[in-house]
């Protein structure tokens, strides 16, 4: 079932390019393929090193990252508090928690780790002092030896019931504890941050093995330690199956090594190419860039696949090696040009984005988008005249035993009969349900939640768990006090305001554990009967330095008042945190000239993730109309422009009417999909479009018969591509990263369902858009879409 290709050579000659001629530098690899490929590879040996550079950026705070006046202040708070990022939160869990023995090998443990390189100080249960003696510094809560019997019955009681730790380091019930650890800022950015976590992990271990109580790690360092493990391992998995997946589908259909070589090595060349540029230009590895090779692999894979496939075609047909490369460029290339700008404008979409980890994912995908069409432009071609050989035996080997891809045109040209036969009446039903799955869509409502960002079959998520069960939360939200000119630290006026900040943010619901210098002062006045502020400053000065910084700056110009809240949907954060902030306002009016703020990470996630989600949802829907409006100028045409628009949104709208059922909404990982989905799941359409387009000659003067020629020609080709695609994105299921993969899998099914709308809305709404341009021309004879 070889088609006569003769009209679509004389078409494109003839007509005017859809990519402006762009595809004609793959004609220059054609003069000297074997030049051009050394060049190439050349670069790949540079882009080796290029991928050396590659580094990980694991913040959490990397997805609101900004240049706004909230992450600013964040930003302040954790370079004047640093506190929270550099906090490894240990939870030591069990009902014999306070059993003697069990106390005793707690004791030892947090001994043995503030003896770890790279830390510099902790906070726990050991850390409480009994109530002071005038003058005298307080004892250790806990005495060197513990009492036995009755007596340290009563002693449990007491400690359950210390203010200090009751509720912060303690569970209400004895059952969890949590010891802070904080590590040196240093630690933090280089390799030695997994070193010292796997001593932690390992002198817990040792010091409480046979003690019956769990115990697990959390915090900032561990949740990004986890994060890099994640984003590297991914990176590999990915690597290797986009490679075995492109190279299995070309072997299977082509049956010629040589032929998968031609197909799949371009794409594969064009991600190390790419990888290796952005590593040349600084950027760094994280949640959506490690996702950047299955995309390369998507959107060079289905234009090498194209071109492939007609110039294995040709090279059926008769034609030579150099003729069949070089019409395969000629008639297929405009449409890859047109497929590569089409996913161009929609990474150039996401860099209008508030988060600068967004605008990095769409400046880095811009850049590999215009590598891989170099890439694939101009290697297929060149691999092409130079691998290929003896063209007349291949030709009478594949003219009757191309069973595999007869198969697929077979059906679809089954598929295509059916489709242009009422063409009318299936538009309608496109119509209706797009227009369906477009209402379920627009009721998805934004979603974020921090947990989703670090990896969840480790034990960071678990043991943030357990301390939102235990102890009100592990996520910081913090109010930042900043004192006017000349004001002083323990003046009154400024210990009133800490105070009733500390009060206020005691009594919101939903925020616990709460810190301050104010904590420190309640309990000099209740244990020690002194309000006395020398008191209050003398036992300042007496705690460690890392300990005071927590809530007082260095210059004693701000300090802040710590809580903790549930790691919860950002929706559900975010009334606390506007009910807070309102509340705030009766002690800024009652003290003016104190700047007080609401922050922190979950503070700034619940501020800035809906409104963030919903400009990358407006961003979609202008995306819509301007890739139409491209399409159409790029064929010259309106009903090319009109054609496009179903068969575009179909696959996004169904995309979230599945997360609608799964009970999802639209979270950052699954717009950045389906922005990304939309661009490249029009590929199928530009080829069609495009081939449909050349299909306009002398003997196909019938619409029909040329809508079916042209799903015949590129149907087989987006059929394989689309199994390659969904197969290499739905690889990300086995990642750690819940962001990674819903990203993944909701690209792939948006693939799949990019192909379901190519297949049944693009053939009758082309067919019946044609139909109706004739009739309002008034000529008898249809026209195809040209």
């Amino acid at each position: 079932m070889v088609p006569d290709n003769l009209s679509e050579e004389e078409a494109a000659r003839k007509r005017p390019s859809i990519a402006f001629g762009v595809e004609r530098i793959g004609l220059l690899a054609l003069r000297a393929p074997l030049a051009w490929t050394l060049v190439l590879l050349a670069l790949c040996v540079g882009a080796v090193f290029g991928l050396e550079r590659i580094k990980v950026d694991d913040s959490l705070s990397q997805l609101f990252r900004s240049d706004t006046v909230e992450y600013r202040q964040y930003e302040a708070v954790t370079r004047r508090f640093p506190s929270a990022e550099y906090d490894v939160l240990m939870v030591v869990e069990g009902k014999t928690l306070l059993a003697r023995d069990n106390l005793e090998k707690l004791r030892n443990l947090v001994t043995d780790l503030q003896l770890i390189d790279g830390t510099r100080g902790l906070i726990s249960i050991f850390s409480a002092r009994q109530a002071p003696a005038p003058g005298q510094i307080p004892a250790a809560l806990f005495p060197q030896v513990l009492p036995e019997g009755a007596a340290y019955d009563a002693f449990i009681e007491t400690v359950k019931a210390n203010e200090i730790i009751r509720g912060k380091l303690l569970s209400e019930d004895g059952t969890l504890t949590l010891v802070v650890l904080a590590l040196e800022p240093e630690i933090m950015s280089n390799n030695k941050l997994k070193g010292v976590i796997g001593e932690i992990r390992q002198v817990m271990a040792e010091d409480l093995a046979d003690s019956g109580l769990t115990y697990q790690l959390s915090g900032v360092p561990v949740m990004q330690l986890e994060i890099r493990n994640a984003v590297e391992r991914d990176g590999i998995i990915y690597n290797v199956a986009g490679i075995i997946a492109g190279c299995l589908i070309a072997i299977l259909f082509f049956r010629k090594l040589s032929f998968m070589v031609i197909a799949a090595f371009p794409p594969l060349l064009a991600i190390l190419l790419s990888l290796g540029a952005l590593g040349w230009a600084g950027f760094s590895l994280n949640m959506f860039l490690n996702v950047m090779t299955p995309l390369i692999m998507v959107i060079s894979f289905s234009d090498s696949m194209q071109l492939t496939f007609a110039a294995r075609d040709r090279l059926i047909a008769g034609e030579s090696k150099y003729e069949a490369f070089r019409n395969a460029i000629l008639v297929v290339g405009p449409a890859c040009v047109l497929t590569h700008a089409t996913a161009g404008i929609s990474f150039i979409a996401l860099m209008f984005s508030n988060s600068d980890l967004i605008q990095k994912f769409g400046e880095a995908g811009f850049a590999a988008t215009a590598i891989a069409l170099v890439a694939v432009l101009t290697l297929v071609p060149a691999f092409g005249v130079l691998l290929v050989r003896n063209e007349k035996v291949f030709a009478t080997r594949f003219r009757g035993a191309d069973m595999g891809v007869n198969a697929l045109r077979a059906f679809c040209q089954w598929i295509a009969v059916r489709m242009v036969s009422r063409p009318g009446l299936y538009s309608l039903i496109a119509v209706i349900v797009v227009g369906t799955l477009a209402g379920i869509y627009a009721t998805l409502e934004p979603r974020y939640r921090l947990a989703d960002q670090v990896p969840d079959k480790q034990q960071a998520v678990e043991a943030s768990s357990r301390l939102d069960a235990k102890l009100t939360g592990a996520n910081p939200i913090d109010i930042l006090i900043e004192f006017p000119k000349g004001a002083s630290l323990y003046s009154k006026d400024t210990l009133d305001t800490v105070a009733q900040v500390h009060a206020l943010v005691e009594q919101q619901a939903g925020v616990g554990n709460v810190w301050s210098l104010e904590t420190l002062r309640r309990w000099l006045a209740e244990k020690a009967g002194s309000h006395d502020v020398e008191t209050l400053k003398e036992y300042v000065d007496l705690l460690p330095s890392h300990l005071v910084r927590r809530f007082i700056d260095a210059d004693q110009e701000a300090v802040v008042v710590s809580g903790r809240v549930p790691d919860k949907d950002a929706s559900d954060i975010l009334p606390i945190v506007e009910k807070l902030d309102a509340a705030l306002k009766q002690v800024r009016d009652a003290h003016p000239g104190y700047e007080i703020a609401v922050t922190g990470l979950s503070a700034i996630a619940a501020r800035n993730s809906a409104g963030m989600i919903d400009k990358l949802n407006q961003a979609l829907t202008v995306e819509f109309l301007f890739v139409a409006i491209f399409i159409g100028l790029a064929f010259r045409s309106v009903v090319v422009m009109l054609s496009c628009i179903l068969p575009g949104i179909f696959p996004v709208v169904l995309s979230g009417t599945v997360l609608w059922l799964l009970g999802e909404g639209l979270q950052f990982a699954s717009m950045v999909a389906l922005i990304v989905s939309f661009g490249l799941g029009l590929s199928a359409t530009i080829h069609f479009l495009n081939r449909l387009r050349l299909a306009d000659s002398p003997d196909h003067h019938d619409a029909a018969v040329a809508v079916e020629r042209a799903t015949v020609l590129v149907g087989p080709a987006l059929i394989l591509t689309t199994v390659v695609l969904a197969c290499g994105l739905v690889v990300t299921v086995f990642s750690d990263l819940p962001s990674l993969r819903l990203f993944g899998w909701l690209s792939a099914f948006s693939m799949v369902a990019a192909l379901v709308a190519d297949l049944f809305i693009l053939r009758p709404t082309a067919m019946w858009l044609i139909q109706t341009a004739v009739r309002l021309r008034g000529r008898k004879t249809p026209k195809t879409a040209g």
